[in-house]
């Protein structure tokens, strides 16, 4: 659809447009693209692989957070459902390891919600983040290989980064292995140094992990180095 100035300068509906429709028709495909690729993407995850041998049980997943509670919820699951989203879940399944010959899958290090999520997530591909469930999931995602929910979980907390929170959250990824969260945490970093260096977290990250520190200023080193080469070059021509 064109806008009223498109339909003013030009007549037929086989003329051209203004560059602002152009632009937004661009934009308009740009995101059906994304939506398709991430469609495709889910659909691929969620195929499970034909050959999947058919002595498969079932199996439960419990939480060990929720043991020191008394008596554990267990969370159901099917082997073949497991083993074809998770080559960790696979390994544990398909060897005689404890695992699999009690049934019992104990995941150490998160509660009985985030659990029962991830679980539901191998059969849907579907849940519902806030950042606290995004991080908890991120843990599971990368210590079980579930890469597409990884990424999923990835992408919801770079949309919640602030500078605020970045300091935390770029400890957080590197922890847990997540380049998109790291990369995007310091360029904010970077962008507001001087507010964030007098903050209780950056203290505590100088003192825990002075590494990420280094990684920290060599990058805002270098993003000066880079302004003041596009100054000086501006001022030249």
């Amino acid at each position: 659809m064109k806008c009223i100035s498109c339909l003013e300068h030009y007549e037929s509906d086989d003329a051209g447009t203004c560059k602002e429709c152009y632009e937004e028709a661009n934009e308009t495909e740009e995101e059906l693209k994304r939506e398709i690729d991430d469609l495709k993407a889910k659909v691929a995850f969620l195929r499970i692989t034909r050959s999947l041998p058919t002595s498969f049980s079932d199996v439960v997943l419990v939480a060990s957070e929720d043991a020191s509670a008394g008596s554990p919820v267990p969370v159901p699951a099917h082997k073949a459902v497991l083993v074809s989203r998770s080559p960790v879940f696979k390994a544990m399944l398909e060897n005689e390891m404890e695992e699999s010959l009690s049934g019992t899958i104990k995941i150490s290090d998160v509660s009985y919600d985030a659990l029962r999520a991830f679980v539901s997530y191998l059969y849907t591909a579907e849940v519902c983040l806030d950042e606290d469930m995004a991080c908890n999931l991120l843990v599971l995602a990368e210590k079980y290989q579930v890469q597409h929910l990884k990424v999923h979980c990835e992408k919801f907390l770079v949309s919640k980064l602030n500078w605020e929170n970045s300091v935390l959250s770029y400890t957080f990824a590197h922890q847990h292995n997540a380049k998109h969260i790291i990369d995007s945490a310091l360029t904010l970093i970077t962008d507001n140094m001087d507010k964030l260096t007098t903050r209780e977290e950056y203290v505590e990250l100088v003192e825990k992990d002075p590494r990420l520190v280094v990684e920290i200023y060599e990058a805002y080193l270098s993003k000066q180095v880079n302004t003041a080469a596009q100054k000086d070059s501006s001022v030249k021509t």
